[in-house]
């Protein structure tokens, strides 16, 4: 069993982005990504409807992380630090050594590449450091630049149906299937 320790949390970053913790300074950031209608429509959850509700998100998901039971990164443009999404890893699972991926990008920064960004660094992070051989994602079937970004990174699609769910699609990458996308990427960087 993988003992996984967040204490010092791990701030990632990429050529244009900076991966960060959440902190009570983003609720106004987070209000406006949560109770965004956009944003929200493929997405299984409750709108924000107030700061407050924003506020205890955080609260609760930095809560999940000190039990280490997740992550949590603020998608931020490091010149700027302009937010701009966020992305996660949840549902550790010591017996599938598997977890789970989300992730959420306001309107204005969509289709510039900023998540295939995020999204391969934090999917290295879960492979490379964290050590689990599986990654989960459900996504909506009508999501389809969702969809896209996770073929893309070479995670399949299953079979099974969602049982809580039936919209939602379930896509899983294995640690080796990485690895074939990473080998095929260096011999064509365009990918």
């Amino acid at each position: 069993m993988i003992t996984r320790n967040f204490t010092s949390f791990p701030i990632l970053t990429t050529e244009r982005l900076t991966l960060k913790q959440l902190s009570i300074d983003d609720q106004q950031n987070i209000f406006a990504l949560r109770s965004d209608t956009e944003i929200n429509k493929y997405l299984d959850r409750e709108p924000c409807k107030t700061i407050e509700d924003a506020v205890n998100f955080i609260t609760k998901v930095n809560d999940n992380i000190k039990k280490n039971n997740s992550l949590y990164w603020v998608i931020t443009l490091t010149k700027t630090k302009t937010f701009v999404g966020t992305i996660c890893l949840f549902n550790f699972s010591n017996e599938t050594n598997s977890c789970e991926i989300g992730y959420e990008l306001m309107i204005k920064f969509q289709g510039k590449g900023i998540m295939k960004e995020a999204a391969e660094k934090v999917i290295d992070y879960a492979f490379q450091i964290l050590q689990f051989q599986k990654i989960v994602a459900h996504t909506h079937n009508k999501n389809q630049n969702s969809t896209k970004l996770l073929t893309r990174f070479n995670f399949l699609q299953s079979t099974e149906a969602n049982k809580e769910n039936p919209d939602f699609n379930i896509f899983t990458l294995t640690y080796l299937n990485w690895q074939t996308i990473k080998y095929i990427s260096t011999k064509n960087p365009n990918r």
